[in-house]
């Protein structure tokens, strides 16, 4: 099959790829849309040392279940990322995404989405409904990321809340946030990201003309940068929250001292739930399609990577039904 290998160095795009075998209760599953993650690029630069398929954000259809769920065979999906070892305390608690022996699609031990097929456990799979296009459905993952934020911190709708960088996954957690009717603001620094977001109705603002109050209830860190945090903290109010949403490769020092003082609470936040993310994506709740730079085939794979490494872009998908 073909596929894009990271082999620790370099990006490989193979040909002649095996296709993954299933596993008993894993399924097979032909991709048909996937989407570049700023943890793909992360990974090309060495965070989390992985080697293999890289991908976790896609869009698929089954085409083999090993196992008992032979109702799956033909729906399309999309799939939870982290795979637990169902055993451990992590795993019987509900937390399979901190099983500390998980393995991970495209980030941890198990390949990933760019690739024709990929395979993964059958109860981490969700069946897409009709009225979300594959499109829209490619975005799943991401967006239940911003959405674990409203499970982790209760928004009033008197806060205010600052979301930090306007990438993708800033963008998706303004819009999503704004759900909740608080007073939000996300700030970033190319304006035609930022309009994406404004019109939906979210407030924005260039980061250069921000000055450092610390007013804000709720600050977001999605900057994608190592010295987020350190600027999240120039803005977020005494005994307010920091979110951090940001994974890098490189380090940053930084002086906690600030949140020691102010009394700051620091949440790390990571994927979020799937079912949640499917019903705002059925119910047309926010619009996810203008933040598609470009779609490119295989052939194209190169010219993808190349887009996404750009800073005035957003998501860029990988088309497996490409010839």
């Amino acid at each position: 099959m073909r596929a894009i290998l990271f082999d620790g160095k370099d990006l490989e795009f193979l040909t002649d790829y095996p296709i993954p075998v299933p596993e008993v209760n894993e399924a097979l599953i032909r991709v048909r849309l996937a989407g570049i993650c700023n943890t793909d690029l992360e990974i090309i630069k060495g965070y989390q040392g992985y080697t293999g398929v890289l991908g976790h954000e896609f869009v698929g259809v089954v085409e083999k279940v090993n196992g008992a769920a032979q109702h799956l065979v033909g729906k399309r999906v999309v799939g939870e990322i982290n795979c637990g070892c169902g055993t451990c305390d992590s795993c019987r608690a509900g937390l399979e995404r901190h099983c500390p022996s998980r393995l991970t699609l495209g980030i941890r031990g198990k390949d990933g989405a760019f690739a024709e097929y990929l395979t993964l456990p059958v109860n981490n799979l969700f069946h897409v409904p009709e009225n979300i296009r594959d499109e829209e459905a490619v975005f799943t993952e991401p967006l239940a990321a911003a959405l674990e934020i409203l499970d982790q911190v209760h928004i009033r709708p008197t806060d205010e809340v600052l979301v930090m960088g306007d990438g993708k996954l800033g963008i998706l957690i303004a819009l999503t946030l704004s759900l909740s009717r608080a007073h939000l603001l996300l700030a970033g620094k190319h304006r035609e990201k930022l309009r994406v977001a404004n019109d939906q109705g979210v407030a924005t603002a260039g980061v250069t003309d921000m000055k450092a109050h610390k007013s804000y209830d709720i600050v977001v860190e999605a900057t994608g940068s190592p010295d987020g945090l350190s600027m999240a903290l120039r803005h977020v109010k005494p005994r307010g929250t920091v979110v951090l949403k940001s994974t890098v490769a490189a380090g940053a020092e930084i002086n906690l001292a600030p949140a020691v003082i102010d009394e700051v609470h620091l949440i790390g936040s990571r994927c979020g739930p799937f079912e949640p993310s499917l019903r705002v994506l059925s119910g047309k709740l926010i619009q996810v399609e203008p933040l598609i730079s470009g779609i490119f085939g295989f052939p194209g794979a190169g010219d993808a990577f190349d887009m996404a490494r750009r800073k005035d872009s957003l998501k860029v998908l990988l088309d497996f039904m490409r010839l």
